[in-house]
């Protein structure tokens, strides 16, 4: 199955940026932000039967209500500033590709490693983020009649919580007119403003070694699911233990990868190797910041989960799912006293040094996980209805 594509086009505000809009600083918890594309692929079924004609039509309706919603999310029609902490509102625009795929989505979805081996080509790759558009969109159209929407994002100025509301708007726009969508806000650089060069420490140095990286789909049903929060509460009774937090569905996942991924490295080292475990936390409500309601941006941080060597009697799914329960709480606690601007930039900067230095000594392993339960993503209807299934890409280094 293959993807080709057939146009390629810049999608530029419905009208200009304000002047005094036009440089936008970023906040300093942008600058911790890796330049990383973070794809997001909606699937929708064929509903009619002429799909040519209609395929062409929602790509049409979908180039013009973009073209609104960035009138009102402006800063993803720009160009990001490498080496400056500031967003170049300039209204060059944002990519809108159209893409052909000779297969149908009944193929696609009856065939798992097929789909997880596509989605690298279902949205838009880029490499320079200074010279390329924060915001890329890919319309592909199967054989079928079905269509996936891929939608990249530069994480440099947009977390999860930014861009499920930013497609949201824009299918509320897509549908209902712009009028209808509530404004962002871009004032996070206001309370959490940017720091010098000198003071932002190169935490991470992400290198794009594509040749290394796997990926594989599993899927958990939620009968599977509901048979694993019973066994964890089984083993922790079973244990003399009584859990006094609720036991959720991405805990009791996380926690079983987790145990699982620590197996596979004990037989490849021949022993137990400490581990650390990380998830983003969002930190909007969890902080004394007042926040403006809709912020855009970076306001993420990570709660990390520890195992050491000698605790082997303790991998079990319980301890494990408790584990992971207090490395969040312990996070949401720490982040609700920080008592201004430079205590939460410090917290997150030292959660991410402690995190580079695991990785770049190699002593500890490490397991980073993401979550997008709770966000909206099913509910992005352009107009021919909500989508059959949404699933993340590959993420997209720049080289």
């Amino acid at each position: 199955m293959e993807v080709q594509i057939i146009s390629r086009k810049l999608i530029t505000p419905s009208s200009p940026t304000p002047p005094h809009l036009q440089n936008l600083k970023i906040s300093s918890l942008d600058q911790l932000a890796p330049y990383v594309y973070v794809p997001a692929i909606f699937y929708y079924a064929a509903n009619g039967e002429e799909y040519d004609v209609k395929n062409a039509e929602k790509s049409l309706q979908m180039q013009n209500s973009l073209s609104e919603i960035l009138a009102l999310y402006y800063p993803f029609a720009g160009r990001c500033a490498k080496d400056d902490p500031f967003i170049e509102c300039n209204d060059k625009g944002a990519e809108f590709f159209e893409a052909q795929v000779n297969g149908s989505l009944s193929q696609l979805f009856g065939d798992r490693e097929l789909e997880t081996n596509l989605k690298s080509h279902l949205a838009p790759h880029y490499f320079d983020p200074s010279n390329s558009s924060p915001l890329a969109v890919q319309f592909n159209m199967f054989e079928c009649g079905g269509i996936a929407i891929g939608i990249s994002l530069t994480h440099k100025i947009a977390d999860a919580f930014t861009v499920f509301t930013f497609i949201n708007a824009w299918t509320t726009a897509s549908r209902f007119g712009v009028d209808q969508v509530p404004c962002p806000s871009f004032e996070l650089a206001s309370i959490f403003p940017p720091r010098a060069a000198s003071r932002v420490e190169n935490i991470v140095t992400i290198k794009a070694v594509t040749n290394n990286i796997v990926t594989k789909m599993f899927v958990f049903d939620g009968v599977a699911i509901s048979k694993l929060k019973e066994a964890t509460n089984f083993s922790a009774s079973g244990s003399h233990q009584s859990l006094n937090y609720q036991v959720t569905r991405v805990k009791v996942v996380i926690a079983l990868i987790w145990r699982c991924l620590m197996r596979l490295s004990q037989a490849r080292h021949g022993c137990m190797r400490p581990s650390l475990m990380k998830v983003p936390v969002n930190l909007r409500g969890k902080i004394p910041q007042p926040i403006p309601e809709n912020s855009c941006g970076n306001l993420i941080s990570w709660a990390v989960a520890q195992f050491k060597p000698g605790d082997e009697s303790e991998v079990k799914l319980h301890e494990l799912v408790s584990r992971i329960n207090s490395g969040i709480e312990n996070a949401f606690s720490n982040y609700s006293k920080a008592t201004g601007d430079d205590d939460l930039f410090f917290l997150v900067m030292d959660g991410f040094r402690k995190v580079s230095k695991a990785l770049i000594e190699n002593e500890v392993d490490v397991y980073m996980f993401g979550c997008w339960c709770r966000f909206p993503m099913y509910e992005a209807d352009f107009g021919w209805g909500k989508p059959t299934l949404v699933c993340g890409g590959n993420s997209q280094v720049p080289r």
